[in-house]
């Protein structure tokens, strides 16, 4: 059984970002993904195994080609962790805009 790792601890890094934004329009194949990066096909697999054992990549097998793909589900669990930001962020900017607004209008 592999070992689980932390879906963050994987986006974490800039490859698999980068990754990740490359098979979210289409699966590729770990070749086809290497050559977007100046590294070589074995770096590409590690980042690869690290996406799959947090279960962010799902690979699907087409005769001998192994096309990896993003797995929509993990996704949205970044997501939902980040929306608790994403409402603190809004609810801040508001309060900016009001305090602008104030401001403007009192050097009127």
């Amino acid at each position: 059984m592999p070992m689980r790792r932390d879906i963050f601890q994987a986006i974490a890094d800039p490859t698999r970002r980068a990754i990740i934004a490359l098979i979210a329009i289409q699966a590729m194949t770990p070749n086809a993904i290497a050559e977007h990066f100046d590294t070589t096909r074995q770096a590409v697999s590690k980042h690869l195994k690290i996406l799959t054992e947090c279960e962010l990549v799902k690979q699907e097998h087409q005769g001998r080609e192994i096309y990896y793909q993003l797995e929509i589900d993990k996704m949205k669990e970044i997501d939902k962790w980040l929306e608790q930001f994403r409402k603190i962020w809004e609810s801040r900017f508001e309060q900016l805009d009001i305090l602008l607004s104030t401001i403007k209008k009192q050097k009127k």
